[in-house]
């Protein structure tokens, strides 16, 4: 199981931890933050972004295929289902949809591509966002 705590500073700052690791979440000036790190939707693409490299990687090294460099470009923005032309018939208003890009530098031939391409859809994080995942919030208030 994952545990990442968030600690609200000062502002919109959130101080995020997970074991020994400590990042940082803001908003940028112009939303009212301080912009001393990536918004939540940033945080969000990294991790997906992350997960492709590292999923991409470990398949290749389990195959033994030579792997020259992976890097990504991930891009998420709110459009109307109208205009979604890979979206399904019966979505109604906006939608969230998150764009990639991700360049596989290595000797590869069509059919490890094509597996490349398939793989790169199947990472974890990707197939959690994808799916949706269910929540659920206790506020526990405290004083």
């Amino acid at each position: 199981m994952a545990i990442v705590t968030a600690d609200l500073k000062s502002g919109f700052v959130v101080e995020l931890r997970h074991g020994d690791h400590v990042w940082y979440a803001d908003e940028p000036v112009d939303a009212g933050g301080t912009d001393v790190g990536p918004n939540p939707y940033d945080l969000l693409l990294s991790a997906v972004a992350a997960c492709s490299c590292i999923t991409l990687s470990m398949y290749c090294q389990r195959k033994g295929w030579v792997l020259h460099s992976i890097s990504a470009r991930y891009e998420h923005d709110k459009v109307h289902a109208d205009d979604c032309e890979d979206c399904d018939d019966d979505l109604a208003g906006r939608i969230d949809r998150i764009r990639s890009e991700i360049f596989i530098e290595g000797d590869f031939d069509d059919e490890q591509r094509a597996r490349l391409t398939q793989i790169a859809q199947r990472c974890p994080v990707h197939k959690t966002v994808a799916a949706g995942a269910t929540f659920t919030t206790e506020c526990i208030f405290v004083g």
